[in-house]
């Protein structure tokens, strides 16, 4: 099978869409399948090997043709491609059998209009809630949001088959208009995320004094909300390390001088530091999935999320962690107090997630997709859509969540 994946995002960049994308390109390597990755160009000097953000032997195979980018206004971190001939090109070039438009918005829209002028099919992975963005952003409020959901709608309803990372995106996109949505959740590398890898020393040099260490992982944006994690970095014995890059580190530096902010982390680094944690919490309440919770929770690590989108498919209240309201950062620092002085508890949880995510792996989503290519390819050529998996082959997913938890803190 021949597949192009057009990005917003790729390697050096870290962020959810951007693993995933490399995630699936490897799978497909490794099941014997052509991919080509299109995406915007880094920024100049940070062309680095996928290899170097956790990326497997595979990567070196990988073809990827960079489009020219700009950075975004106000978070150069961010690239968004510029318009290009380039991308029709490759596309042509690589003659794919499917097109995956990863999270499209500005390059994907593009890619979708060049694979119907191919007349090959297109998968759309949503995984970025830029409707709550435009909010966060305060892009014209009301106006910006509905601005947004039109745009979705308009790639999305192009594709032939839309792929919702959780049940609760699921629901947003169906409720919103969004035709032919399917479920396709996210894997998680357990072997790389391991308790095994948890580091004493850098657990007494981020905590010397003993604390309780609570961490967040992911981009310091607007829309991460980190800054509720303010209330809980003054409990006494507790220490808040936050690992990551982003437009509102100075704010939050302000904010949290008792915190330790390392910056950006990759690889091994980034997978000692999840292990070196006695809690993570992650705040953002515009989480269609939230893979670093997934990778606490491999990492056996407590974990405290957001009751709103992804988390609810993720996180067990009062099993593998405590969900709370979103937006509420005195919840998140009870449910941070609630489990700094219970330490058994905290390893309970943390055992419990590890269980939870140990299944979930890259090999089963990434088959799940493969499943999805081989049905849309199917129904693009008129023919017969491909056997099911045997029910013992198919991938462990979440469990569809019942709803916001009844104990929720108040």
């Amino acid at each position: 099978m021949r597949v192009a994946i057009v990005t917003e995002s790729f390697p050096p960049e870290v962020n959810g869409v951007a693993h995933s994308v490399l995630r699936t390109a490897e799978h497909l390597v490794r099941r014997g399948h052509q991919p080509l990755v299109v995406t915007p160009a880094p920024a100049r000097g940070a062309q680095c090997p996928p290899q170097s953000f956790g990326g497997g032997a595979e990567a070196a195979e990988i073809p990827v043709v960079h489009i020219p980018s700009m950075p975004l206004p106000g978070y150069p971190q961010v690239r968004i491609a510029l318009p290009s001939r380039r991308l029709h090109a490759a596309l042509a070039a690589h003659r794919p059998d499917v097109v995956h438009l990863a999270s499209p918005f500005v390059l994907g829209a593009r890619g979708m209009q060049a694979a119907t002028r191919l007349g090959v099919p297109a998968v759309a992975v949503y995984q970025t809630d830029l409707a709550g963005y435009a909010h966060a952003y305060r892009a014209g409020r009301g106006l910006g949001e509905a601005a947004a959901w039109r745009r979705i709608r308009a790639v999305h309803a192009a594709a032939a088959r839309t792929l919702a990372p959780s049940t609760p995106a699921e629901q947003d996109l169906t409720a919103h208009g969004v035709p032919r949505v399917r479920l396709w959740p996210r894997g998680v590398d357990s072997v790389r995320f391991h308790p095994g890898h948890r580091d004493e020393a850098l657990h007494r040099a981020l905590a010397p004094g003993g604390e309780v260490l609570v961490g967040y992982v992911g981009r310091l944006a607007p829309e991460k909300r980190v800054d509720l994690l303010a209330a809980a970095s003054a409990l006494p014995g507790v220490r808040v390390v936050v690992v990551g890059d982003g437009p509102s580190a100075p704010a939050l530096k302000a904010a949290m001088p008792g915190a330790v902010f390392l910056g950006r982390r990759t690889g091994e680094e980034l997978a000692r530091c999840f292990a070196s944690l006695d809690v993570f919490v992650h705040t953002g309440p515009l989480e269609t999935f939230c893979q670093t919770i997934q990778e606490a929770m491999a990492s056996g690590v407590a974990v405290v999320g957001p009751a709103a989108g992804g988390p609810l498919d993720l996180v067990a209240h009062h099993r593998t962690g405590l969900l709370v309201p979103p937006r509420d950062g005195a919840a998140v620092a009870r449910a941070v107090a609630e489990l700094a002085a219970d330490p058994v508890r905290r390893a309970a949880y943390g055992q419990a997630g590890r269980a939870e995510v140990t299944a979930r792996t890259w090999e089963a989503v990434g088959d799940l997709l493969l499943r999805h290519y081989a049905e849309v390819i199917a129904e693009h050529r008129g023919l017969p859509l491909p056997p099911a998996p045997p029910a013992a082959d198919a991938p462990a997913l979440p469990a569809e969540p019942e709803g916001l938890p009844e104990e929720l803190p108040a």
